[in-house]
């Protein structure tokens, strides 16, 4: 087993009641990045977008945002 970094969009959109769009609207980050990062697509994460979704959702805990999942080996 192995952790991996996983940004929760998911869970955000859920608890704050907002739409992807609406995120992106709010921290001015593209639909299709905060898309990747809410499947698990992106291979890397930005900081930056990291602290504008604290920033746009006034968020004092990252694990809110980011936390590690464990994932089974191959």
């Amino acid at each position: 087993m192995r952790k991996i970094v996983v940004v929760n969009i998911k869970s955000i959109l859920k608890n704050y009641n907002i739409s992807l769009r609406e995120l992106s609207r709010r921290t001015d980050i593209r639909h299709a990045t905060l898309s990747e990062l809410s499947n698990h697509k992106r291979q890397n994460i930005n900081f930056q977008h990291i602290e504008k979704i604290a920033e746009a959702l006034d968020i004092h805990d990252i694990r809110q945002i980011i936390d590690f999942k464990t994932e089974e080996n191959d």
